[in-house]
């Protein structure tokens, strides 16, 4: 149950069919269907707050399986930070009981689980980790499972999908009671990470290290944004599916730490364990 904890801990470190032609409007410009996934990641470059629905599985010959299912909050500014409610955490066929909340500020996140008494002694409601430093203890690959989280972020995912050559739109369909086009391709996972920024691109390279090709699914919506994004990756040698709904972008999500007499450590024996 430890290394679950620990797992789940680092992750804090993501309609209706119609028709659609293989050109898309967006204002009065017409574009192709790469003009629009082009067009998305400029646009994701400014957003600097949104929340987000999301379920993660993955799985690998040799390692972790796991799902998670949760909701998201990210801000920018003032500071920047993720807030997320994973509602389902099962990792290697055990369940989180009860889910966990995490709010992540760079390396360190705020863990609130009820079980954290039980488990670790712990006094406080939330438990404050520095997930390089716990990684290393706990003999968890932080880095790769951190990649794993960030590869649902909104300017990761949408950056990656511009190195599909095959994207095409495949239907007019609405999400969350927004008008979207809904385009399918696919894209080389060796190709795509060279979209990514240098702070982000070794993270994302060590998480879909096992898997060669990405199927994906975009709905975008009139602003050029994407109200859902679906990646899947290539069976056999990996698998990574995950599905990100964002339901708000550019709106207030006031993320804040916990109280400072809410907070505990990590007490000194299970980091010695």
């Amino acid at each position: 149950m430890r290394r679950l904890l620990l797992a789940a801990g680092a992750v804090a470190v993501i309609g209706v069919a119609g028709c659609a032609p293989a050109a898309t409007s967006l204002g009065n410009v017409r574009l192709s269907a790469s003009e629009v996934l082009q067009q998305a990641s400029e646009k994701a470059q400014n957003v600097t707050s949104y929340t987000a629905d999301l379920v993660v599985d993955f799985s690998a010959p040799t390692e972790r399986t796991g799902t998670i299912q949760g909701k998201m909050r990210f801000q920018q500014k003032p500071t920047l930070a993720t807030d997320l409610t994973l509602d389902q955490i099962t990792v290697d066929g055990q369940n989180v009981p009860g889910g966990i909340r995490l709010i992540l500020q760079g390396d360190t996140v705020y863990v609130k689980y009820d079980m954290l008494k039980t488990l670790v002694g712990a006094s406080k409601p939330w438990i404050k980790l520095d997930l390089r430093k716990l990684g290393a203890s706990g003999g968890v690959n932080v880095d790769e499972i951190l990649s794993r989280a960030q590869q649902i972020d909104l300017k990761t995912s949408v950056a990656l999908l511009t190195a599909s050559k095959d994207v095409k739109a495949v239907g007019g369909e609405q999400v969350g009671g927004v008008d979207t086009t809904h385009y399918s391709g696919t894209f080389p996972v060796a190709e795509a990470v060279k979209q990514l920024a240098p702070e982000v691109r070794a993270k994302a390279e060590a998480g879909m290290a096992k898997i060669d090709d990405m199927k994906f699914d975009a709905w975008i919506d009139a602003d050029g944004l994407p109200r859902k994004i679906t990646l899947n990756g290539t069976p056999g040698r990996g698998s990574f599916n995950a599905t990100v709904a964002f339901t708000s972008f550019n709106e207030s999500v006031a993320i804040e730490t916990p109280p400072a007499d809410e907070v505990g450590e990590l007490p000194q024996s299970v980091h010695g364990n």
